[in-house]
């Protein structure tokens, strides 16, 4: 097995309280663009938007720590010469907080009838316009370097589910060969930008509790700064989710952050936050955003129901972002029916500013001690449609 050097170690994270009566985690992780308190919810911002909302509103309304954005979609769109002639996606779209890269896999594990898989990598044609390109473990770290994420991640394959146990067995093998050469190339291929980069692998294994002990193992061996656990929200019940989760942050290191890749409800955060889970992220708040659900700590809110058509409250009585207050939910409503853009920015600005607040209100109840019964609470709360 291949471990990392010391070299490309340059993430601090401190664990400052699990709570007693759960495994729920509070922690801080220092990167050289700041500080990330965990747990933390990682805004989706494919490619370089996180989408309907301005960077200004997202620095100072929804003020994440972290986003995401995503190899596959910057290496087709604006492509890595342009980023790199920017000085690096930070400085491309104006964001100065930490960015995480994923680095394409789950991306490529969508596009099954347009890509193949094999030992060398991954061969694939563009959605935008059917052109044909290759990711490889080193060009993947490559591509990433380019991009210049404070965090990059190993390229992995994603199963589907259902998933035949073989299948996810060889796939598995497959991640972890790959991930030996991701880290063989990362130490030959210098940071860009004049600041570092975290590298985290992942973990696969279906939903086969077997595989993802086994894995789990491996990519603790490794010894990196942060792991991930991947290949779960794909379709899964719920409770296979947890189930696999669990399995895996029993094993990983406790003095390294764990991400739970594209996960997922509010109640799904929650309970895999109990499980020991610090950093998570999901395109749900805002591609829900744009259909007019709302999340709320009392529950989803469908806005294009007639019932808010005369409904001059606040969107939020919280008040978590401006938008809960400047605006009511019979206005937002009428947006939704006249399809006016400005409905789609209150919903995503108001989704975000929730998700944010909710892995907050969660680290406050665990360094508090109160955490396991503030969930129990706000999960039977928020599994009500209003």
């Amino acid at each position: 097995m291949i471990t990392f050097a010391p070299i490309i170690r340059s993430l601090k994270f401190t664990l400052h309280h699990t709570d007693v009566h759960s495994k729920a985690r509070a922690g801080s992780m220092v990167t050289d663009h700041g500080t990330i308190e965990t747990p933390i919810f990682m805004p989706v911002g494919t490619v370089a938007s996180v989408k309907s909302v301005h960077q200004r509103e997202l620095k100072e309304d929804i003020n994440p720590d972290i986003i995401l954005g995503n190899t596959y979609h910057l290496f087709l769109r604006p492509k890595t010469d342009i980023l790199k002639q920017a000085g690096g996606l930070h400085k491309f779209m104006g964001w100065d907080r930490n960015i995480l890269t994923d680095s394409g896999g789950y991306q490529v594990y969508s596009l099954s009838n347009n890509r193949k898989i094999k030992e060398e990598g991954v061969k694939f044609k563009s959605h935008i316009d059917g052109s044909t390109h290759m990711f490889t473990p080193e060009r993947v770290m490559e591509i990433q370097r380019t991009i210049g994420a404070d965090i990059i991640m190993a390229f992995d394959e994603c199963t589907p589910y259902p998933c035949d146990y073989k299948y996810a067995q060889r796939s598995m093998h497959m991640t972890h060969r790959w991930l030996e050469r991701c880290i063989t190339h990362l130490e030959k291929t210098p940071f860009e930008y004049g600041y570092s980069q975290t590298f985290f692998p992942i973990v696969q294994g279906s939903t086969y509790t077997d595989l993802r002990k086994q894995s789990a193992e491996y990519i603790a061996g490794v010894g990196a700064e942060g792991n991930a656990i991947g290949g779960l929200s794909v379709g899964e019940p719920a409770e296979e989710m947890y189930a696999m989760a669990e399995v895996v942050c029993d094993i990983l290191p406790e003095d390294k952050p764990r991400y739970l890749m594209g996960v997922g409800t509010p109640i799904n955060i929650l309970e895999n936050i109990a499980l020991g889970v610090d950093m998570f992220d999901c395109v749900m708040p805002t591609r829900n955003a744009r259909n007019g659900m709302l999340f709320t700590a009392h529950g989803t809110i469908n806005i294009k129901n007639k019932k808010w058509e005369d409904d001059f409250s606040p969107v939020d009585e919280m008040g978590l972002t401006f938008v809960d207050t400047e605006y009511s939910k019979a206005y937002l409503r009428h947006l939704f029916a006249a399809n006016e853009y400005l409905g789609k920015q209150i919903a995503t600005i108001h989704n975000l500013g929730f998700y944010l607040w909710l892995v907050r209100e969660a680290r406050k109840h665990i360094l508090a001690g109160d955490f396991l019964q503030w969930k129990a609470v706000m999960v039977k709360q928020m599994d009500k449609r209003l």
